[in-house]
């Protein structure tokens, strides 16, 4: 019986769907360790009055965060796969603390329900980048500077605390988010397939933590955009 030998392209793609699981795995990781930190600082009255009760405490973890996310950003190649999963991983956490918020703001029915819709929304954007054959790299440079249109505005609306704007910036978030993740599942599809094969393991356990973090952020921010438009306050 003759011996066959599987394509280079069935190859290609066996190793763009294992890594573009890995990522989504471990974007679900994240998630799953933030929703339950959450949960649990929003039922633990001393853990509230430690976060936000002492300023020094929550503009702490914030800065905390920020940290983590610009060093796995920029340095994720020069440490160690272990490193980079370990300070994904507290970044999660540290986020679940300070989102705990929205449990005290926001009825239990309407996080499950938004909840929902952000994760089919955030699916379709998902398949949307992974199928398209069109390049979306002018699109995520727009979405980009959108991006910051929206920080400037929400600092801008710190000091004038303006519920219409708070409004408008939520919309406008909405549709951002919803770019940038198409827009990041095109990139790394892309990534995946252009990565030389043989690669070792933690190069790649390092690429999917970077792939996850940016998905991450994009659901992140979807779901608190779809809560400001839809959620029921207390």
């Amino acid at each position: 019986m003759q011996q066959t030998y599987p394509l280079k392209g069935s190859q290609t793609q066996v190793l763009v769907n294992e890594f573009i699981r890995s990522v989504y795995n471990w974007m679900g990781i994240g998630l799953a360790l933030t929703g339950l930190v959450a949960y649990y600082v929003s039922n633990d009255a001393g853990l509230q009055s430690l976060i936000f009760g002492n300023r020094l405490v929550f503009f702490g973890l914030i800065i905390a965060e920020l940290a983590l996310v610009f060093t796995i950003s920029s340095r994720v190649n020069k440490m160690k796969a272990s490193t980079a999963t370990s300070m994904f991983i507290i970044y999660a956490a540290l986020n679940g603390a300070t989102l705990s918020v929205i449990f005290l703001i926001y009825t239990a029915s309407s996080i499950t329900s938004t909840f929902f819709i952000c994760s089919a929304t955030f699916l379709a954007c998902s398949i949307y980048g992974m199928t398209t054959k069109r390049d979306l790299t002018s699109m995520g440079g727009f979405m980009a500077m959108g991006l910051i249109g929206i920080i400037i505005a929400s600092v801008v609306n710190i000091f004038i605390r303006s519920s219409a704007m708070n409004m408008i910036i939520s919309y406008i978030g909405v549709i951002v988010f919803v770019g940038l993740t198409a827009y990041d599942t095109q990139k790394l599809k892309n990534m995946a397939m252009t990565q030389p094969s043989g690669l070792d393991a933690g190069v790649v356990r390092k690429g999917a933590i970077l792939g996850a973090l940016s998905l991450y952020l994009d659901f992140i921010n979807l779901f608190l955009m779809l809560l400001r438009i839809l959620g029921d306050r207390r």
